[in-house]
C-alpha cells in the first residue's frame, strides 16, 4: 500500500486519457480497479498471516483441511479445491509437514493415494491466522455487507464464463 494517498485517483484519470486515446475505457479501468484491489488484498492479507509464518497458499491449505469432515484429504483433492497445480501443492504440503502442521498418510483403500491429515499444531496456528485475517476483514474495507455479496456475484459471472467452474 502506498504510504501517501494520491490526490487524485490515477486509474479514473488513465480511463479519461484511454476513453481519448482508444476507446471506451469501462472494461480497463474495471480490469486496472481489479488489479490494484488484488494487491491492496494481497499486502493487507500476507501482514496478517506474516506474524503466523504463513503464506496466503499455505493458510488456504489449512482452511481446506479444517473444512474437511475428517481433517485429511488426497493430495489431488487439494490440488482440485485449491485449484492448483500438482507441483504446488506439494510445495506447500512440504512447508506445513516440515513445520508440523500436516502429515501425509496412506489412503486406508487406495495405495496409489496418499491424504494429507492436519495436525493438532496445524488446526491451532489455522484458528489464529483465522482470526487474524478476520480481523482486518481479509483485506475489504470500504464496503457494505450487501456490496461485498454483489461483489463476489459479479466476480463469479467473469470466472464462470472464463471457464474456472461449472454450474
Amino acid at each position: 500500500m502506498a504510504n501517501q494517498p494520491l490526490p487524485f485517483d490515477p486509474i479514473a484519470r488513465a480511463a479519461g486519457l484511454w476513453e481519448e486515446r482508444v476507446g471506451p475505457s469501462g472494461a480497463m479501468a474495471a480490469v486496472t480497479s481489479v488489479m490494484r484491489v488484488q494487491q491492496i488484498l494481497q499486502s493487507t492479507v500476507d501482514a496478517a498471516l506474516k506474524p503466523h509464518g504463513l503464506t496466503f497458499a499455505r493458510f488456504e491449505a489449512l482452511v481446506l483441511l479444517t473444512f474437511s469432515r475428517r481433517g485429511s484429504l488426497p493430495m489431488r483433492v487439494m490440488g482440485e479445491r485449491l485449484q492448483l497445480h500438482p507441483t504446488s501443492v506439494t510445495n506447500i504440503v512440504d512447508r506445513l509437514e516440515a513445520d508440523g502442521l500436516v502429515k501425509r498418510t496412506p489412503h486406508p483403500s487406495d495405495r496409489r493415494t496418499t491424504l494429507v491429515e492436519i495436525s493438532p499444531a496445524g488446526r491451532d496456528l489455522c484458528d489464529a491466522a483465522t482470526k487474524a485475517v478476520s480481523e482486518v476483514n481479509l483485506g475489504l474495507r470500504g464496503l457494505t455487507d450487501r456490496q461485498t455479496e454483489q461483489l463476489t456475484d459479479l466476480l463469479s459471472k467473469v470466472r464462470r464464463a472464463a471457464g474456472d467452474f461449472g454450474d
